[in-house]
């Protein structure tokens, strides 16, 4: 599914989030009972394409971390995953055998098979 027109936009936020994504991180946080929590969204070096996303709860920030706010919800990054991030539009998709966040990056250049991985 590809991300929608209508994805929320923070303030000078280099990424965007669709407000579907949006409503299923509150509903995360809350669920784990940290509604004030944040999400943290990272690119790590792995997987057989070079890169892996990383998408888990933050309950504090770290040194040049960059926090933003999308509706309420707190994504927070770090310097180096903001390179990779940037234009990403994370999405959530609901699909017959299974549901889940979506990283839509227009700065992929490959990836692999199972979808757990991308190189740029």
């Amino acid at each position: 599914m590809e991300a929608t027109a209508t994805a929320v936009e923070a303030p000078a936020a280099p990424l965007r989030v669709t407000p579907r994504a949006v409503q299923k991180a509150r509903e995360q946080l809350q669920k784990r009972g940290t509604p004030g929590a944040m999400l943290r969204l990272g690119v790590r070096g792995g997987g057989c394409s070079g890169f892996a996303y990383v998408l888990e709860f933050a309950d504090e920030t770290r040194l040049r971390d960059q926090v933003f706010d999308f509706d309420g919800v707190r994504l927070v990054v770090d310097p180096k995953s903001l390179v990779f991030l940037r234009g990403v539009t994370l999405d959530y998709e609901t699909k017959l055998m299974s549901h889940g966040f979506k990283f839509v990056n227009p700065n992929e250049a490959s990836g692999c098979g199972c979808g757990e991985s991308f190189s740029v």
